[in-house]
């Protein structure tokens, strides 16, 4: 079983079977230097060829449409930048009216006025002592919770 050769060492010839070509077609390819192996691997590298043309124009096409679609995106996300920064800074507009609005201080109460300009005067006078101004400071400090008082009266109330 194992001792001869599967391939026969001479090319096998058909004989006594008429397969339709002609007895010259046959004598030249036989006789002619292109063996199947030499044929199957033209073939063999034709195909490659083929295959390697196809790749390359789908690589060329998905690298077209990854470009276009690239300058898509980015087309669109500078529409966007362009689009967030100008709502950002039609909010920071809005809100820099409501702080104006809300920035109105109103008139201090004159005792209250008072109190704090003695404050300061007697600050100014004892500039090396201003431990001496502690009645000026408590009367401020007397003011400022009468009008806290008020206000939370105010707003409870």
């Amino acid at each position: 079983m194992g001792s001869s050769s599967s391939k026969p060492s001479s090319p096998q010839v058909w004989k006594g079977t008429s397969t339709g070509v002609s007895q010259h077609l046959l004598e030249s390819l036989q006789s002619g230097p292109e063996t199947d192996v030499s044929r199957q691997q033209s073939l063999e590298l034709e195909i490659q060829a083929r295959v390697a043309a196809e790749l390359k124009r789908l690589r060329e096409q998905e690298s077209q449409a990854l470009r276009e679609a690239q300058e898509k995106v980015s087309a669109e996300a500078t529409d966007d930048a362009k689009q967030t920064q100008y709502t950002v800074s039609k909010e920071v507009q809005a809100l820099r009216t409501k702080l104006e609005e809300r920035k109105q201080l109103r008139e201090l109460p004159a005792s209250l006025e008072s109190a704090r300009s003695e404050v300061v005067r007697c600050l100014r006078e004892n500039d090396r002592r201003p431990l001496d101004c502690w009645r000026e400071v408590e009367a401020f400090k007397e003011e400022v919770r009468r009008l806290e008082k008020g206000w939370v009266d105010k707003v409870v109330g």
